[in-house]
């Protein structure tokens, strides 16, 4: 994967997790919100990635987690939801 491409990778992901979390911050979003949780997933798996590129253990530790609790949350209201 070309250096460029990883470098876009990490900045959108980033971005996407810090503009989730300064809406949230604003009062123009709330933490179950499927756009904050989305933005989340998204970004937090866009920096899992690099971060299993790089062979960074505490970042690939944080990121996956991070994506699967936001996975979670979209999942577990949908589930709920359903009939018994």
């Amino acid at each position: 994967m070309s250096e460029i491409l990883i470098q876009a990778s990490a900045l959108i992901g980033a971005l996407l997790i810090v503009g989730a979390f300064a809406a949230l911050q604003r009062g123009l979003t709330t933490s179950t919100s499927p756009a904050y949780l989305w933005a989340n997933l998204v970004g937090s798996s866009l920096l899992a990635v690099v971060a299993i590129i790089d062979r960074r253990m505490g970042f690939i530790l944080l990121e996956t987690v991070w994506a699967g609790v936001s996975l979670w949350s979209i999942v577990r209201p949908a589930r709920q939801a359903t009939p018994a």
